[in-house]
């Protein structure tokens, strides 16, 4: 079996995965962050969207973001995934250190928790883009991260129409050309309701005391590895309809 074939297997079982039915862990860990989310006053629900949307702004139009890592235009797939990789571990290192300190400070260095994790993800998806060849520089790539982004984190509902916006990418990009454009379709209070659905049961046994560490780094981890997963796959799909 060549590799292209490999990755074509793997893409499949990947998406597989995406569609199961939910397992009793996720089914109760989705009904907990909604009994959470209920009891939150809107007042804070607003603030957590205002920071949501100050951050993916920031993501499309600041430099913050923006890698120092060449763009790799001719790098192949296989070396691409094993650069993907090390990048990966580079930044579950990087997340899990910083859920392991939240988590040791009590509430307060939880709420900075939150938008520490997403700039961290945020600046993983820049540079994975770059290598796998694509240059963030571009509105339409920064547009394609918060794609793979919400696609990591989203409920049933809305994976099925993230996934085919990502297979169909090179007619879809065309649509995003401007901030305006990408606003307007944009629904703030959906895309912070799903992340934190996604994040909610791990995030709480962050604040547990005696265990908050430990839940911190555990947390961080795999909300890293989920996301890792689905943006290298991403990006596997845009090379292969691109290259083969």
């Amino acid at each position: 079996m060549n590799y292209e074939q490999k990755v074509h297997d793997e893409i499949t079982a990947w998406e597989q995965k995406l569609f199961k039915a939910p397992g009793w862990l996720e089914r109760t860990s989705k009904t907990i962050g909604k009994r959470i989310n209920d009891l939150i006053p809107p007042k804070v629900h607003d603030v957590i969207t205002a920071t949501i949307k100050s951050i993916v702004r920031t993501a499309l139009f600041g430099a913050e973001y923006t890698p120092q890592r060449p763009v790799q235009q001719t790098i192949h797939l296989e070396l691409a995934d094993q650069e993907a990789k090390r990048l990966l571990s580079l930044y579950q290192k990087i997340a899990t250190a910083e859920g392991a300190g939240t988590g040791a400070g009590g509430i307060m260095l939880n709420i900075v928790d939150f938008p520490a994790l997403i700039a961290i993800k945020m600046k993983f998806l820049f540079e994975l883009a770059h290598v796998y060849g694509y240059d963030t520089k571009h509105f339409p790539e920064r547009v394609f991260i918060l794609k793979v982004f919400q696609l990591a984190f989203s409920g049933p509902d809305q994976r099925a129409m993230l996934l085919d916006s990502i297979k169909h990418w090179d007619r879809e990009k065309k649509l995003w050309f401007s901030d305006n454009e990408y606003s307007k379709h944009m629904d703030w209070e959906t895309f912070q309701k799903e992340y934190r659905d996604a994040i909610d049961f791990r995030k709480m046994l962050q604040m547990v005391p005696g265990i908050g560490a430990v839940a911190g780094a555990w947390a961080n981890y795999t909300i890293l590895e989920e996301l890792g997963e689905s943006a290298m796959n991403a990006y596997r799909l845009r090379k292969l309809k691109v290259d083969y």
